[in-house]
């Protein structure tokens, strides 16, 4: 019993894997999802992968506080890039220690927020990614109108 707990901990650290290189915005543009359903983007145009943009109509950096303040009280998130117009965090599950990482592009003359949300290993999420989006909408609205 003793030797399966190390080796369980290796096998969940393994399950975090790597941070894809792909990440953070290029010309305006996050990265498209790879060919399995495991993604969304606001900036699809694949229908199984799009989901709406955040959309906002206050001063980007209000949205932008919004967005650091809602993060960081989802389960399993945590803040690892804040840029003016760029964020990104990763999304750590409970049980298996899968790591999803989620990123944020602020278009101030949009006022759109543009959403990626990726799992690192695996094929399918199950929905995952797709309900925190939402999830994140439903929270950022919610904070914008009371702030």
């Amino acid at each position: 019993m003793r030797l399966l707990a190390p080796l369980l901990g290796v096998v969940l650290a393994a399950c975090s894997g790597k941070p894809p290189p792909n990440l953070g915005a290029r010309d305006g543009r996050l990265s498209p999802c790879p060919n399995k359903p495991n993604c969304v983007s606001s900036q699809s145009a694949d229908p199984k992968h799009y989901v709406p943009p955040l959309t906002f109509g206050v001063p980007a950096d209000t949205t932008r506080q919004a967005l650091l303040a809602v993060l960081p009280q989802m389960e399993g998130a945590r803040v690892v890039t804040q840029e003016s117009f760029y964020i990104r965090a990763e999304f750590t599950s409970r049980r298996m220690r899968f790591v999803d990482d989620v990123e944020f592009l602020i278009d101030p003359l949009s006022n759109v927020v543009h959403v990626r949300s990726a799992s690192r290993l695996g094929y399918s999420d199950l929905g995952v990614n797709r309900k925190r989006v939402e999830d994140i909408r439903a929270r950022l609205q919610q904070a914008l109108m009371v702030g």
